[in-house]
């Protein structure tokens, strides 16, 4: 074999595909179910406390510790199998033990986990179920069974892969506080093959009641979504006509922008996981193969009837969510524009102003020039005259005839040095 270097996660990524296991149940046998998950920011829990959780249960049994950093976890505890995986919000406690009780769904098998631990568990119950797993004895037995166990009008059971198991439940809480699921197989159906649909059900019903938490999240944003989007709708009315302060109006439209801005980044992660979850339930139950049982509702009718709607529910108020969100930001960019384009008329009649009196002053400037050598002229004659009142006496000029000629040719140097000073300056 050629010598070269694996990648560090190469074989962490492919035992991960081998991680967890179905577990192997043979009929009959029974099984307790518990999903535990935090109330508050359950994805970034302390997952240490998770697992010093699931090692004070092994202690009471004296049972071997999981690997440090272990997400998941198989083994012995007294009687029964314990099967402790978890995820990325929850943990699951799984314990299976041969036989079946004579009181059908017998809370004893819970009995597993003692109540001091149930109380320190780091999180609440999401979820939990009793599971009867019994021999196949016939559909008139296994009727007549589901109709003694369960609600009629939720009842939902199906034959599940070809035929060889038949599954039941009413989803509904009993007495106990757990769901209850019957599981009828053929002795054909084999171990692995019962321990995976026992499984298949533990994770509808764990990703079923995950999902539900997406719907209870849509409801309570039903009224604040309300209110704000009648306050958009008042701030997109006004922009309709005049707008006497657009300042004002853009500050409110940014506000509400901010609030459904706050409200998705709060609301998106579990409006994700809510869609995840759901695939995962519909594809839990399809990979079940489910044919009818006696003309009763299947499992994927009574998720279609009752679980689908709860998850149009959560889509619709996603998609709500984020059609207010491009309004409002549609509606910032418009009265945006509508500002500039009046501060670009305001800066344009500003500049036509300022044009009209730079001509202004530029007339003004050349009336004073005009002025300016006027009186230049006028001090210039008066020099000149001394400079040439002599002349007055030695050739016999009058002095209103020096002036007469000197006038013309001051004037006419003085506005030659202006003009040319002019020209300097420009």
């Amino acid at each position: 074999m050629t010598a070269i270097e694996d990648h560090p996660l190469r074989y962490a990524m492919a035992n991960e595909l081998h991680a967890r296991p179905f577990p192997s149940v043979l009929a009959p046998a029974r099984a307790a179910y518990l999903a535990i998950k935090p109330v508050q920011n359950a994805a970034g829990r302390d997952r240490d406390a998770d697992r010093a959780h699931l090692v004070a249960l092994l202690d009471r049994f004296g049972a071997p510790h999981p690997q440090p950093g272990a997400t998941h976890y198989s083994g012995k505890i007294g009687k029964h199998l314990l099967k402790w995986e978890s995820h990325t919000e929850f943990v699951t406690f799984t314990v299976f033990g041969p036989g079946v009780a004579d009181r059908p769904f017998d809370a004893g098998t819970f009995s597993v986990f003692p109540d001091d631990w149930l109380r320190a568990a780091p999180g609440v119950r999401i979820t939990s179920a009793l599971i009867r797993i019994e021999a196949l004895d016939g559909d008139e037995g296994i009727a007549r069974k589901v109709d003694d166990w369960f609600v009629p009008e939720s009842l939902a059971i199906s034959r599940v892969l070809d035929g060889e198991l038949v599954i039941a439940s009413d989803f509904r809480i009993d007495t106990g506080g757990h769901m209850r699921f019957a599981v009828f197989a053929r002795e054909a159906a084999g171990e692995r093959r019962t321990g995976r649909v026992v499984q298949r059900l533990c994770e509808i019903e764990t990703y079923k009641a995950m999902s539900m938490l997406g719907l209870s999240r849509a409801r309570g944003l039903g009224r604040q979504m309300a209110a704000i989007d009648d306050r958009l709708t008042t701030l997109l009315s006004t922009m309709c006509g005049p707008v006497g302060e657009p300042a004002a109006l853009l500050q409110d439209l940014l506000t509400v922008s901010s609030e459904l801005e706050n409200i998705v980044a709060q609301s998106a992660f579990r409006f994700g996981a809510t869609g995840a979850y759901e695939t995962i339930v519909n594809q839990r139950i399809a990979v079940l193969r489910e044919e009818r049982f006696a003309g009763r509702q299947t499992f994927g009718e009574f998720m279609m009837r009752r679980f689908d709607p709860a998850m149009r529910t959560v889509k619709s108020t996603e998609a709500r969510l984020k059609a207010m969100s491009d309004r409002a930001l549609r509606a910032g960019d418009l009265l945006r524009t509508r500002v500039d384009v009046e501060r670009s008329a305001q800066n344009r009649d500003l500049l036509a102003s300022m044009d009209k009196r730079s001509d202004t002053q530029l007339r003004l400037q050349r009336t004073v020039e005009g002025l300016s050598t006027v009186a230049i002229s006028y001090y210039a004659v008066s020099l000149a005259m001394y400079v040439l009142g002599p002349l007055e006496y030695r050739f016999d000029i009058s002095k209103t005839t020096l002036a007469a000629i000197v006038t013309p040719v001051v004037l006419l140097g003085v506005w030659a040095m202006v003009q040319r000073l002019k020209r300097h300056l420009e």
